[in-house]
């Protein structure tokens, strides 16, 4: 019999219902006031899966468990357990706990979480705060915080991130930044980033990009910019590019790279 078989608890002893302080809240109870069954939906089982679904069917018990010692419990406590009482555990020893806890806690609480050591503690926080509230999250030393930042920033905002050290995070920047500033990040160091200029640039400011020393860049190109300035690239080193500027000069509709 294995684990998944056997109810076994945290610390690998095996679950008996028998003397259980919830047992008479078994589903095969016909008295039972709440419900709970083995291998399904068990507190003391050492899978969250099971945890879960016995605080599913049982949230009024969840602020019992709160300081359980299995992080899994408590974290899986608190999210049905009142907000009030979850703050205690916005210092938990346990990342999982407090990103349990960053998921619900109000604004005026969730501001003190921003500077959290873990990563998907702060993640978990970024994803729910709004507008200025995550300007000191621009600068989290964590590129994946950074990231889904720039997702969620206002557009107003962006401009501060143009320079970030990621090149990810600068395409996703480069993705959602308005018109005004689109054209300064024409020079940036990432040719992925360069290509998402060059798609969203009107064609009459293209010109700079035509010689862009990334062929990918200079093909984007040469599929949207003006007509006039069409020329220098129907001779360009890469067949690629030539081809498409060309094509365009004759009246053909080109082809487009997929996005970056």
């Amino acid at each position: 019999m294995t684990d998944i078989d056997a109810a076994i608890d945290w610390l690998g002893r095996p679950v008996a219902c028998g003397g259980c302080a919830h047992e008479d809240r078994l589903s095969s109870r016909s008295d039972a006031t709440g419900r709970c069954e083995p291998l399904r939906a068990c507190v003391h089982d050492r899978y969250a899966r099971r945890v879960q679904r016995f605080f599913d069917w049982n949230p009024d018990l969840a602020a019992e468990y709160l300081d359980h010692p299995y992080f899994e419990v408590r974290a899986l406590a608190a999210r049905c357990a009142p907000i009030f009482l979850i703050t205690r555990l916005m210092e938990d020893p346990d990342e999982t706990v407090r990103a349990s806890v960053a998921r619900r806690l109000p604004r005026r609480l969730l501001l003190r979480m921003r500077s959290d050591p873990d990563r998907e503690v702060r993640i978990a926080v970024c994803v729910r705060l709004e507008d200025g509230d995550l300007a000191p999250m621009m600068r989290d030393p964590d590129y994946s915080v950074r990231l889904r930042v720039a997702r969620r920033v206002p557009e107003g905002m962006l401009p501060a991130m143009m320079h970030d050290d990621d090149p990810e995070v600068r395409l996703d920047v480069a993705r959602r930044i308005g018109p005004d500033w689109l054209a300064s990040m024409a020079w940036d160091d990432s040719p992925r980033v360069r290509m998402e200029v060059a798609r969203r640039l009107p064609p009459e400011k293209l010109a700079p990009l035509a010689r862009d020393a990334d062929w990918c860049v200079r093909f984007v190109v040469a599929s949207r910019i003006a007509p006039e300035d069409l020329e220098p690239l129907a001779h360009d080193p890469v067949d690629e590019v030539r081809q498409v500027a060309r094509d365009r000069l004759a009246g053909l509709t080109p082809a487009v790279l997929p996005d970056a």
